[in-house]
């Protein structure tokens, strides 16, 4: 098995000067693609993760830089819940999931990966998606390379209301 991008992020070099989700938020549409956003709308955007461990992970960032739910004003908690309600199901429906894991790690110690900044993850799920290789040889299998991921992903969000890629 091969997994060349989790090399990428492991030994690459960490910017703490700035924020990439705040980054990511505030590029322009024509950016969308080279940044893996599929979507955008004033309060949230939905992004891949560009290491993922499972195909067509997902995660939703509020544009607002607080590293808590309830750090977010009224308008934007609902808009974002509103929008990873939305992008679940249209994510489930596009590749066909079983289910969903929807979740939100809050601090470093829950496993936040970039901890001030909240994200939602949503990870599609498949019957039988978990066998040996994990438990065995510490392997997960990715069926769809990210570029694929990211059509696919936009595709399911083109006609939502907001900002979307430019291609």
């Amino acid at each position: 098995m091969w997994a060349p991008w989790r090399m990428e992020y492991i030994l690459g070099p960490k910017d703490k000067s700035r924020c990439i989700f705040c980054a990511y938020g505030g590029d322009a549409p024509e950016h969308f693609r080279e940044n893996l956003v599929t979507f955008a709308n004033e309060h949230a955007y939905v992004v891949l993760n560009r290491y993922p461990f499972a195909a067509g992970h997902v995660m939703v960032v509020p544009r607002a830089h607080v590293s808590e739910p309830w750090g977010l004003a009224s308008d934007a908690h609902d808009a974002l819940f509103r929008l990873v309600s939305e992008v679940a199901v249209r994510l489930k429906a596009a590749v066909n999931a079983g289910g969903v894991n929807v979740g939100i790690n809050v601090g470093e110690a829950a496993g936040a990966g970039i901890a001030e900044h909240l994200h939602v993850h949503i990870v599609p799920r498949w019957p039988s998606d978990t066998n040996f290789m994990p438990v065995i040889a510490d392997v997960r299998v990715m069926p769809q390379m990210l570029d694929s991921t990211w059509k696919h992903v936009s595709a399911a969000l083109a006609d939502l209301p907001g900002e979307h890629p430019t291609v």
